[in-house]
């Protein structure tokens, strides 16, 4: 359990990291990979040769004996919610980081890129079931306490995943249209028809973030292995190919279900390992949008 000071410390580590790429490296490309809500009236201005005869405002157009125009301007500001996994799965790393740190700094990054884009953020915190529910707001305060709650926030107890709780959640509370960042290893149980659901009604955007061990078990003996999600204790022999090519292939299975699943839903999925230079990763994926 980290204290109270070593929460700050890591909040204040996290700020300053994050907040520099945001702004000198995301900012831009978050701005034209989401698109706002529509177009919104701005103002009425003379008409001048070339504009759109449709965009002329009649009634303006009377009063003043010559053409007006409508002036309209894109709705710029955004909800962004971020699903995030909690579950033990993620407390797991042999490269850099565990895969819980890599999450916080994307979800860090995502949020100062949203709040340089004046929209608000909230998050979704869930393992079996959802854990806490951040409501979307602007402001730094509100993006450090969304960082606290990454680093510290524990699941009530051990019980696995399920991302289509997140998924339920965020359809039935975020009615408007919302930018929303589901990120997880996906180690979980069947949730197609949520993902569905929320591809349809949001912008949706699945970030799997897993261990190079995850699919690559290492020669190393027989080793007692633990189940982050459940605890269930096993013997494995990782000398034996076979144990280890089994290993490989279910992990190969489990992410081409990931793949299907997404690209049936009409969703993006991005993929990351826990060494992988995700600032590059982001920003392809920005730019690709």
């Amino acid at each position: 359990m980290l204290t109270t000071a070593e929460i700050l410390k890591r909040v204040r580590r996290i700020e300053i990291k994050t907040r520099g790429l945001s702004n000198h490296i995301f900012a831009g490309e978050y701005h034209s990979a989401f698109k706002g809500r529509g177009m919104s009236f701005s103002e009425v201005r003379e008409y001048t040769p070339g504009d759109d005869v449709k965009s002329i405002d009649w009634n303006v157009t009377a009063r003043f004996s010559h053409p007006f125009v409508k002036v309209f301007e894109e709705e710029r500001e955004l909800t962004v919610m971020l699903l995030v996994d909690v579950s033990s799965s993620a407390l797991f790393g042999t490269r850099q980081r565990l895969k819980r740190e890599l999450i916080t700094e994307i979800c860090a990054v995502l949020s100062f890129s949203a709040a340089t884009n004046n929209d608000k953020v909230g998050v979704i915190f869930f393992s079996d079931k959802v854990e806490k529910f951040i409501p979307p707001k602007k402001g730094r305060s509100h993006i450090l306490r969304i960082i606290r709650e990454l680093i510290a926030l524990e699941p009530v107890q051990r019980g696995g995943t399920k991302v289509q709780v997140a998924l339920d959640y965020l359809n039935n509370v975020l009615k408007k249209r919302t930018i929303a960042f589901l990120l997880s290893d996906f180690v979980s149980e069947p949730y197609e028809k949520s993902l569905q659901l929320a591809a349809r009604k949001h912008d949706l955007v699945g970030m799997q973030v897993y261990d190079r061990a995850d699919r690559e078990l290492p020669a190393a003996g027989l080793v007692q292995v633990i189940d982050a999600e459940t605890a269930a204790l096993q013997w494995v022999d990782t000398d034996d190919k076979q144990v280890r090519k089994s290993y490989t292939e279910g992990f190969d299975q489990h992410r081409q279900y990931c793949m299907q699943a997404f690209r049936k839903s009409g969703a993006s999925l991005l993929t990351l390992k826990t060494d992988d230079d995700y600032v590059k990763l982001l920003q392809g994926f920005f730019k690709g949008r």
